[in-house]
């Protein structure tokens, strides 16, 4: 059953100092995250609650170059006292007895699950934003060699990675996963044993396309639920402006389906066709679509209202803000009628992929134009055909899929069709009893379903058409 979320960061600052040696909660911020999970538990939407997105560290905290590290990801996985600051963070926040439910975070039915951290990795020529914590991992390293009855030696870097011998490649990169491993399940133990948290756990999100995930997905996979967050064309470096229909294969769709398992829960926690996109219309109805033909758990657009200030001036924050963007808040309501009650059918026919161990490791070497799947030979047609699911990263590899080519590409419920239009002129078309789209560009190659056609001048749009009631579009008394 898919449910209503919400993916909530718990405010940053929420603790501070009182005392030299007391931390406590920011009472301001702390009774706005009340406030909010108790009016979205009155309408039924579910949270996700995230210990760690980010953190600035004080003077006080006993961290190491305490103003030098801020916000750094990786250091938590390896450095015993960012490790102790963390545990004591969800102490505090999950022991909380919220005044307006009157029920402690840990026990409270509203939160569903519990992530531990936001987009947080260990890689191959990870280097620490200061020497401390480079020559910190660098001896944990060699102490974890040594074990080994292996001679010291220093982590690869840059040019390095792509030159060394398989040996020394396999044995860093099985430092990493190690060290990975055992963070998440020292800190699934901690939330579990001693803080008694009884909801789904997640350790952290799928999060980077241009290089291969698996070695962290075989960590990440010993969790109970599996994440995903992508955007198309993100602002980070640069502003691109081109329409998804035109690329099926490197779609929002495509990215996100490489991490899900089978048998385990996948959400989506962080999605987004971000502002500026003169093509964002396109974003929601058709990841809400092949969403539910992968049969995906949760979908969470990243993100609802990142404003600072407290009187919420009338303006679009960030490029992630949808509170008051017209064309994705109003696609809200038809997307998630689209993906909650399951208009667009699971997919018939599953692909279960399984790799070796030695081609998990390996596939970190392979280059960009292998992504999203880093399977040589993978037609990334496939996830809009059938259902994706990896079964094994540690076991007997499964031979590469072959599906022919198509245009258009069409599920294989027959609901969905990606016309691409040799690239050019892209249209979706999402066909079923209680939800029809047409998606792209329609004036130039117009496409039309049971209920419902377009004649327009307008080059591109995103024409949604859904029963409000439980009826077909065809009997229905009331339509959006």
């Amino acid at each position: 059953m898919r449910l209503h979320f919400i993916d909530l960061f718990a405010p940053r600052g929420i603790i501070d100092r009182s005392r030299d040696d007391s931390r406590t909660f920011d009472s301001n911020q702390l009774d706005r995250l009340d406030f909010l999970v108790a009016e979205f538990k009155k309408r039924g939407i579910y949270v996700d609650l995230n210990l760690n997105v980010g953190r600035s560290y004080k003077q006080d905290d006993g961290v190491t170059d305490h103003d030098r590290i801020r916000w750094d990801k990786g250091l938590v996985l390896f450095d015993p006292r960012l490790i102790e600051l963390q545990k004591e963070y969800a102490r505090q926040i999950l022991t909380h007895k919220n005044p307006y439910t009157g029920t402690e975070y840990r026990n409270e039915p509203a939160v569903a699950i519990v992530e531990i951290l936001n987009e947080n990795a260990l890689y191959m020529g990870y280097r620490a934003p200061t020497p401390f914590y480079d020559e910190q991992l660098t001896a944990i390293y060699n102490l974890w060699l040594a074990k080994r009855n292996d001679v010291p030696a220093p982590r690869l870097k840059g040019p390095e990675v792509a030159a060394a011998s398989h040996e020394r490649f396999h044995a860093e990169m099985a430092f990493y996963s190690e060290m990975e491993d055992r963070f998440y399940q020292d800190m699934t133990h901690y939330l579990r044993k001693e803080l008694g948290v009884r909801v789904p756990i997640t350790g952290t999100a799928d999060h980077s396309h241009t290089g291969s995930s698996y070695p962290m997905l075989a960590t990440l996979s010993r969790l109970d639920i599996m994440d995903g967050h992508t955007y198309w064309q993100h602002p980070g470096s640069r502003v691109m402006n081109t329409p998804m229909v035109n690329d099926p294969f490197n779609s929002t769709v495509v990215k996100l389906s490489r991490t899900a398992f089978a048998g385990k829960p996948y959400t989506v926690s962080e999605v987004n066709h971000p502002f500026p996109n003169e093509w964002a219309s396109e974003g929601i109805p058709i990841l809400a679509a092949y969403a539910s033909l992968q049969d995906w758990d949760a979908i969470f657009l990243y993100t609802f209202e990142p404003k600072r200030a407290a009187d919420w001036p009338p303006y679009v924050g960030d490029p992630f803000d949808i509170s008051l963007d017209p064309v994705r808040m109003t696609q809200m309501a038809s997307g998630s009628l689209m993906f909650l009650r399951g208009d667009v059918r699971a997919a018939r026919k599953t692909i279960v992929r399984s790799y070796s161990r030695e081609q998990v490791v390996d596939s970190r070497r392979l280059p960009p134009t292998e992504s999203p799947y880093f399977t040589p030979g993978f037609p990334l047609a496939l996830p809009l055909t059938h259902t994706s699911r990896i079964g094994s990263l540690n076991g007997a590899a499964t031979p590469v899929p072959t599906l022919a080519a198509a245009d258009p590409i069409v599920s294989d419920t027959g609901e969905l069709a990606w016309h691409r239009a040799e690239g050019k002129y892209g249209v979706v078309t999402v066909e079923t009893e209680r939800t029809q789209a047409l998606i792209g560009f329609l004036a130039a190659n117009p496409k039309s379903t049971k209920n419902l056609s377009a004649r327009i001048e307008t080059p591109f749009a995103a024409l949604v058409l859904v029963s409000l009631d439980e009826e077909p579009i065809s009997r229905s008394s009331r339509l959006l």
